[in-house]
C-alpha cells in the first residue's frame, strides 16, 4: 500500500496541520481542473479521501478553501523572492536569483501561479488582498534590500523594485505559454541582464 493510498483512505486520523496539507493539495487539483465555481467540495473531500464533515471542520466554505490555498502560494511565491535576496551579498547575482524565483514559481506549479496571478475572482476582497500581497511583499523585501546596499532613498527604491517585480513575473509568465523555444536558464539571463543594466548601471553598490 502507497503512502498516498494510506493517506486517502477514509478514516485515517492524521495530525491537523498533516490533514489540512492533504486537504489543500486535493482542492489545488480540483481549481485546476475546474475553476472555482464549478468545484464542489463534495469532490474535493472525494479527492481528499476524507468525509465532508472532516473537510468543513477544517474549512467552513469553498471560499475559506480557496482563500487558504491562495494565501499558501503567495507565502510560497514571497519566501522564494527572499531567500533569492539573502543568498548572496553580490547584487550581481541577487537579480538573477530574484527573477529565477519568479520563473521557478510559475513553472512548478501552474495551477499555483495561476491563482495567484489570474484569479477569476478578483472582486473577492479577501481574494484580492491576498494576491496584492504576493507583489506587495515582494516588492518590500526588494525595496529593503534596494534601500540598504545604493543608498536610495524608500521612494526611489520602491519604484525599482516595482519594476523588477513587474518584469520578472510578466516575463515568467510569457516564458510559460512559449517556453519550448527558450530555456529557462536562457529566459532568466536575458530578463535579468536587463534588469541589471538599469539597477547595477545607474544605481551602484553603496559604499560601506
Amino acid at each position: 500500500m502507497t503512502e498516498m493510498t494510506r493517506l486517502q483512505q477514509r478514516g485515517v486520523r492524521l495530525p491537523r496541520t498533516e490533514r489540512r496539507a492533504q486537504l489543500l493539495a486535493a482542492a489545488q487539483r480540483v481549481f485546476a481542473e475546474n475553476g472555482y465555481h464549478a468545484a464542489a467540495m463534495d469532490e474535493i473531500a472525494e479527492v481528499a479521501g476524507v468525509s465532508k464533515p472532516v473537510l468543513y471542520q477544517h474549512f467552513p466554505g469553498k471560499l475559506d478553501l480557496y482563500i487558504a490555498l491562495l494565501e499558501s502560494h503567495v507565502d510560497e511565491l514571497v519566501k522564494r523572492v527572499q531567500t533569492a535576496l539573502d543568498s548572496t551579498t553580490e547584487n550581481r547575482q541577487r537579480v538573477p536569483a530574484t527573477v529565477g524565483a519568479f520563473f521557478d514559481f510559475v513553472s512548478e506549479d501552474a495551477g499555483a501561479f495561476r491563482m495567484v496571478f489570474e484569479s477569476d475572482l478578483r472582486g473577492e476582497p479577501a481574494v484580492q488582498e491576498a494576491v496584492d500581497r504576493a507583489t506587495s511583499a515582494s516588492v518590500d523585501a526588494i525595496t529593503e534590500t534596494i534601500t540598504a546596499d545604493a543608498g536610495l532613498d524608500e521612494d526611489k527604491a520602491r519604484l525599482l523594485a516595482v519594476g523588477l517585480v513587474g518584469m520578472s513575473q510578466v516575463s515568467a509568465r510569457f516564458w510559460l505559454q512559449h517556453h519550448q523555444s527558450m530555456s529557462r536558464e536562457e529566459a532568466v539571463a536575458l530578463t535579468a541582464n536587463l534588469a541589471w543594466r538599469g539597477i547595477g548601471g545607474g544605481f551602484p553598490l553603496k559604499d560601506s
